[in-house]
């Protein structure tokens, strides 16, 4: 697999630092409001990644940090006249409705900031010790950023150019303007910590060192996050993380592009802020993954209303196909899978792997599964398939569909399939007796209970809609 790296601007094969493992960290939320759109996109893309990894036989050790403790959640709860933790709480809750909602799966460690202040203080001491780090007279510590020679490797900045756009905010003690915080001292009624410079909190960019290092290791194979994430929070990440370790971070970063709406940058000033959960409301959820993956990560998407009913309408079709092959599973007789149908899945197999071994190239890989979809169709219609052929091209769509995540949200519960039989069969017969009011009646409490019945050559087939 050959992945596109931010730090040296090219393809890269993969190659992990441990035979058969991949350590990998991804940014995550910091939580004190709803997702959006934006936040999604990465969430869905990484999910991808990880799903591709463990497929192909991967152990996957999968870091992602929840920021619990922040400038906006502390601001959220004074506004709110709360907690800084009954925030965090509430919108962790809510982020995992969302990110189930999306299909994504839990990762293998969701740490928190605030669970990790020992990990924390303890990269800050080592930063103070080699000369990196030093304590402001009013207890803020913040890093030495021309100390580091190589700072600005992962945004292809010169230090010029960042001297240039820097600034020494209202009440900060730096050294130079380009130093950025790795601890603050609490000011009157915020929450703090314990520490051998103040009573504070860490500064954003040190938590995702130290969690990275406490749960993955000093060197991992693979960071990602959002492309806004670049500068300044990975920038600092590296400095901070290879100046205390001294070995390199990450071999591999990968960055997703931006989100536009309508052709403009999405904002709330703008009026064009989308939330995962109000987007969902109108369209679903999974529509939004499909959306979020169906076009290259690193390239900008545009969101607007037609896309994601071009989303539900491509979603759609492969229900169909999927709803088709189990249908046509308890119709086919006995028999292995033909020669020719495994080798048309073979070859979707490898057009599958090939668009996602180039770069996790998931819009080829989504073309490679609609290719499938076209040949068990034409397998159904045909005719004569047996339950081997049918199996075989069943497991293998629903394989690429997984490691895509998508195919999760229409899933029939098995409740009330026996009575939903019944109606089917007492609605052939009345069709069978040509008794067009009863047979109209019963598809219509069908379609009440949200029953989609489609009439084929080889008899009723039903979905859940």
């Amino acid at each position: 697999m050959k992945i596109y790296n931010t730090m040296t601007r090219e393809k890269q094969e993969l190659e992990t630092l441990e035979p058969g493992v991949v350590r990998i960290y991804a940014c995550g939320p910091t939580v004190y409001n709803f997702i959006h759109i934006g936040n999604a996109r990465p969430l869905c893309v990484f999910d991808v990644l990880r799903r591709y990894l463990e497929w192909r036989g991967y152990d996957v050790r999968f870091v992602q940090n929840f920021t619990d403790i922040d400038d906006k959640i502390i601001r959220r709860a004074n506004e709110e006249g709360t907690t800084y933790d009954v925030i965090s709480e509430r919108y962790i809750e809510e982020f995992w409705t969302d990110a189930k909602g999306l299909g994504v799966r839990e990762a293998t460690v969701h740490p928190r900031a605030t669970d990790n202040m020992n990990e924390i203080i303890d990269i800050v001491k080592t930063l103070e010790e080699k000369g990196y780090a030093y304590r402001a007279a009013n207890g803020d510590v913040y890093f030495r950023t021309r100390r580091d020679k190589e700072y600005g490797k992962l945004s292809h900045q010169p230090i010029d150019d960042l001297e240039s756009g820097a600034r020494i905010g209202i009440g900060e003690e730096k050294e130079d303007a380009l130093d950025f915080a790795l601890w603050k001292a609490a000011k009157p009624g915020e929450p703090y910590w314990a520490s051998p410079w103040s009573e504070g909190r860490p500064g954003w960019h040190i938590e995702c060192s130290a969690m990275a290092r406490r749960y993955l290791g000093e060197s991992i194979d693979i960071h990602c996050g959002g492309q806004d994430l670049i500068f300044p929070h990975h920038e600092n990440e590296v400095a901070q993380s290879e100046c205390c370790n001294g070995v390199p971070f990450a071999r591999y970063w990968m960055h997703n592009g931006y989100i536009n709406v309508d052709n403009k940058k999405m904002s709330k000033s703008l009026g064009n802020f989308f939330t995962v959960r109000d987007v969902a409301a109108e369209f679903g959820y999974e529509p939004i993954r499909y959306f979020l993956i169906s076009s290259s990560y690193r390239s900008p998407i545009n969101y607007n209303t037609e896309i994601i009913e071009q989303a539900k309408a491509a979603l759609d079709r492969l229900y169909n196909c999927k709803n088709g092959l189990e249908f046509a599973l308890t119709t086919a007789a006995d028999g292995e899978a033909d020669a020719a149908v495994v080798a048309f899945c073979e070859a979707r197999r490898a057009q599958f792997i090939d668009a996602m071994d180039d770069d996790l190239n998931t819009a080829d890989a989504i073309a490679a599964l609609f290719e499938l979809a076209k040949d068990c169709n034409r397998m159904i219609a045909d005719g004569g398939a047996t339950k081997g052929s049918v199996q075989h091209a069943l497991t293998l769509f629903g394989e690429l569909a997984d490691v895509l995540g998508l195919l999760y949200s229409r899933v029939n519960d098995g409740d009330d399939d026996a009575e939903i039989e019944e109606l089917i069969a007492a609605r052939a017969a009345a069709r069978a007796a040509k008794n067009w009011a009863e047979s109209d009646r019963i598809r219509d409490e069908l379609k009440a209970r949200g029953i989609v019945v489609e009439d084929t050559a080889q008899g009723a087939k039903w979905h859940r809609a």
